[in-house]
């Protein structure tokens, strides 16, 4: 699982750890997406959340992520990108694996990058890919968020040993190379 404030490369990071891994690229962020371009009745929902920048309700994200995430089990694995986002929403999840055989965390790596640079990024990102969720004003509400609803999570992963903190303020390939030896080192040592 990738944990990380909007911009540090959580979606760059888990695309390349899917292909690596030969594992299922499980995004949050592109399944609302989806949902929301597709006009269904979640993403008719969810869609006013996406764009002002807020955390879709905890009872709607389980729901679209379940189906995925089990199938992606059958599969050999997954990695996660957005979700969960809030200390409840990793409960929830925890006693629902817990629940279910065949899954389990085997880390959870959190990308440290500067605030100024993730407002930087998401700006630039605005422009490339045109993303109308890249404003000022909600990049700013969207970095409050994780502050304030995301941080606190991290806590209740460190308490189960599984967070492995990686500088996200580095090139890409660094980035994933850190990432590779730190998920390599988990599966090594069993911890």
């Amino acid at each position: 699982m990738l944990v990380a404030p909007p911009g540090a490369g959580k979606g760059t990071q888990a695309e390349m750890l899917s292909v690596h891994y030969g594992i299922a690229h499980l995004s949050s962020g592109d399944i609302l997406r989806r949902e929301v371009a597709a006009s269904t009745k979640i993403g008719l929902i969810v869609a006013d959340y996406v764009q002002r920048g807020d955390l879709v309700p905890d009872e709607l994200i389980l729901e679209i992520l379940t189906a995925p995430i089990l199938e992606a089990v059958k599969h050999g694995g997954y990695v996660l990108d957005g979700f969960p986002r809030t200390l409840r929403q990793a409960e929830e999840a925890y006693q629902v694996a817990a629940s279910i055989e065949g899954i389990e965390l085997q880390a959870v790596i959190h990308l440290e990058v500067g605030r100024e640079e993730l407002h930087r990024r998401l700006l630039v990102r605005a422009q490339l890919e045109g993303r109308d969720d890249d404003t000022e004003a909600v990049i700013a509400h969207r970095l409050e968020v994780f502050g304030s609803e995301t941080e606190p999570m991290l806590a209740f992963y460190a308490k189960r040993g599984l967070v492995i903190d990686i500088n996200g303020d580095q090139p890409v390939d660094r980035v994933f190379a850190s990432i590779v030896a730190a998920v390599d080192g988990v599966n090594v040592d069993g911890r």
